[in-house]
């Protein structure tokens, strides 16, 4: 159920795959206002869940955090599903697109300009 309510405030999800094309996750990302707001499940004790700056250049890997849960699926999206829209919010609107790679990869490419 968490993850459709995930669906429903509009995240979108991807499977990120190793050179073999095997899954190696569940992310979601939804991109919002000022922010990216995205979630890594690897497993059910491992969850992490990231608000990022909306202009920064790699979600998956991310160099800048504004907040941050890591722990056990369900503890990771409780506090994901209950954190405010507009906390840790920064300046700006966030704009840019998914583009496909090779074995099912994506990355997202902040807009520039």
């Amino acid at each position: 159920m968490r993850l459709a309510d995930l669906i429903e405030r509009g995240y979108q999800f991807l499977h990120p795959r190793d050179a073999q094309g095997r899954i190696v996750a569940v992310v979601g990302i939804r991109v919002h206002d000022s922010v990216v707001d995205m979630i890594r499940l690897e497993a059910e004790d491992d969850a992490i869940a990231l608000r990022l700056p909306g202009d920064e250049a790699d979600v998956l890997a991310p160099r800048r955090v504004l907040w941050r849960s890591q722990g056990t699926a369900r503890r990771v999206l409780d506090d994901l599903l209950t954190l405010p829209d507009d906390a840790y919010a920064v300046s700006g609107r966030v704009h840019g697109c998914w583009v496909p790679g090779e074995h099912g990869r994506a990355k997202w490419l902040a807009a520039t300009g």
